[in-house]
């Protein structure tokens, strides 16, 4: 942030001015004494410096260890699939395509980025040609495989870092005709990772008619927090509980509710959430996502060996997935200053070492 402020000639003050964060708090981000945990707070900066929030979270990150840096790769394999320059057209069956599909989206599900790089490139291949070549009975079912498995590929290039990507690949994967739900939901969340969440209310409400309840609405209510609109976020929230069928839907609810609290800013209600959540009822990226939030909570709370415990527990459900996180990035510049421990702080430490941060 300080790099850029100086490149576009912008005092800490006019910066204050135009974001609504104080000087001092401006102060101590650049002086690494503070960090951002909120989306709010990173697109008032990052639209005040005309930049892309990405820019100021270092995403892309230089690769750390040889996982990472096939994570990377898959950028550029991916890249080469939207120019349509690959070699020899895999085959395969409907089967084939549902079977591959299947394994990729529980690697998603589990946060293993390295298991979905390894697999992306080549089930977008295999999508492409099994929607071509499906026999009529089952090409609506091919369509829709393709479709999932260029989200898939979406959200993890968004993930990474590569929007611009992810929005290639979100256009290539509509049919031409309705837009697919999916990709709906998943413009959503890249415009709200793109700290842009008034953006990502109206493609919300352009989806409405096409899905009453699953991810849009809970991804509507974390919008409107980061959109200062808390009063729509919790009512959203509590029309999700009231239609949550089974303990994994109640809980993705309660996740949703974190990440609300989070976006709002409401530290203690953020843990409350996070303590009643079954976490036993998300998948491991899930669980992840939750440990890291409640992780940021207790850190402003000042609680920070128990943000660092549930750092090192959400990095250990979903490595790659926690260590390539910007909120927890930021969580693992400062808190190894902060913790007293010295075991505690050296846990820390070295997780921000496999992050290729230290």
């Amino acid at each position: 942030m300080a790099l850029w402020r100086a490149r576009r000639a912008v005092s800490v003050d006019e910066l204050a001015s135009r974001t609504g964060i104080s000087p001092g708090r401006i102060a101590d981000l650049e002086g690494g004494r503070e960090w951002v945990d909120r989306r709010r707070d990173l697109a008032a900066l990052a639209g005040a410096l005309r930049l892309d929030a990405a820019e100021l979270t270092g995403q892309p990150y230089p690769p750390a260890g040889g996982e990472h840096t096939l994570v990377r790769s898959v950028a550029f394999e991916l890249r080469r699939e939207l120019a349509e320059t690959g070699g020899a057209q895999p085959t395969g069956s409907v089967e084939d395509l549902d079977a591959r599909t299947e394994r990729v989206l529980a690697a998603e599900a589990a946060g293993d980025e390295h298991a979905l790089a390894l697999a992306l490139p080549g089930l977008i291949r295999l999508g492409d040609t099994v929607a071509r070549t499906a026999p009529a009975a089952a090409r609506q079912w091919a369509a829709e495989l393709r479709v999932r498995g260029h989200v898939a590929a979406a959200g993890l290039l968004r993930r990474v870092g590569y929007r611009d990507l992810a929005w290639m690949l979100l256009h290539r994967a509509r049919p031409g005709g309705p837009e697919p739900v999916p990709v709906l939901v998943e413009e959503v969340r890249l415009l709200i990772d793109m700290g842009l969440p008034e953006f990502a209310l109206a493609r919300a409400e352009r989806a409405e008619d096409a899905i009453g309840d699953g991810d849009l609405p809970l991804l509507a209510a974390v919008a409107n927090a980061a959109a200062g609109q808390r009063e729509t976020a919790e009512r959203l929230l509590r029309q999700a509980a009231g239609r949550a069928r089974d303990a994994r839907e109640r809980s993705a609810v309660t996740a949703a509710c974190v990440q609300a609290a989070a976006e709002a800013g409401a530290w203690d209600e953020v843990i409350e959430h996070a303590r009643s959540a079954d976490l036993d009822a998300l998948e491991s990226a899930g669980r992840a996502r939750v440990l890291v939030t409640a992780a940021s909570a207790h850190a402003r709370l000042g609680q920070d060996e128990r943000a660092a415990a549930l750092l090192a527990r959400a990095e250990a459900l979903a490595p790659l997935r926690v260590r390539l996180a910007p909120f927890a990035r930021e969580l693992l510049a400062v808190l190894p200053v902060r913790v007293g421990d010295p075991g505690t702080a050296a846990t820390v430490r070295r997780i921000a070492q496999r992050a290729g941060m230290r």
